[in-house]
């Protein structure tokens, strides 16, 4: 899946959470969230669209993978994003994602503890388990199951990242044995076309003020994952102890 670079009305069209200190936007798969060696399309260089009256464009708070769709923090000034650097450094910030697995566990919910190092200098940011490497662990439980068009199992997950690794839930599922559908690094997805990368960064919860209630927003599900949640049970409506999108914009 390739994005273009989104125009300023399409990035303003993806702002979920809009208020003094922070923006949240539903990042679109199949795009960089920033410049990176080979240049391209990357969602950096569209927020000068997100300033809102500010002397200054938004800035990342955390990133998400190229083909990871889904909730994406930034820090509209240096104190807010300092303050969310800080948050997310301690896991103070709750993240639920989406994943459509191959197969699937077959427990209702568990939990990964597979320690990730660097597969090698020449692949960057690609990650392997490495019993000498950094701990990591993932929690995830079962919200429905299924199969694909060709009769293949299929297993719709919430996943929760208690640690914060390059890829770390990528890897898990596949070294789990039911890699994410789409994968093209870790699984069996194609190296270009469908299907592509079934993530999505569902849910974010940032506790921002000691004296206000956490921020917590939805991203709807993509359409190029409406097919196979369908096939494990998803009706298309957002579940109903899930709030709709913030309105505090």
């Amino acid at each position: 899946m390739d994005t273009p670079q989104p125009t300023p009305e399409e990035m303003q069209a993806r702002v979920l959470h809009r208020d003094g200190l922070i923006l949240v936007i539903d990042k679109p798969a199949g795009i960089a969230v920033h410049k990176g060696p080979k240049g391209g399309p990357n969602l950096e260089a569209s927020f000068d669209a997100l300033r809102y009256g500010l002397p200054r464009p938004p800035v990342l708070a955390h990133r998400l993978d190229r083909d990871t769709s889904g909730c994406l923090v930034l820090g509209r000034h240096r104190k807010a994003t300092a303050s969310l650097g800080l948050l997310f450094k301690h896991g103070k910030i709750d993240k639920t994602y989406w994943a459509v697995v191959e197969g699937g566990p077959d427990a209702s919910e568990g939990e990964i503890d597979i320690a990730l190092g660097r597969l090698d200098a020449e692949r960057g940011w690609w990650q392997k388990p490495d019993p000498n490497g950094l701990p990591s662990k993932t929690t995830w439980r079962v919200l429905g199951r299924g199969q694909d068009e060709r009769g293949a199992r299929l297993t719709w997950l919430a996943m929760e990242p208690i640690t914060g690794r390059t890829h770390q839930l990528r890897v898990h599922c596949a070294a789990s044995g039911w890699p994410i559908v789409g994968d093209n690094i870790y699984g069996n997805g194609p190296r270009f076309g469908e299907p592509s990368l079934h993530l999505h960064a569902r849910e974010i919860v940032i506790p921002l003020s000691k004296n206000k209630p956490p921020v917590r927003v939805v991203a709807p599900a993509p359409a190029h994952l409406h097919q196979r949640l369908r096939a494990c049970g998803w009706n298309g409506e957002e579940i109903l102890d899930e709030p709709a999108i913030s309105s505090a914009i």
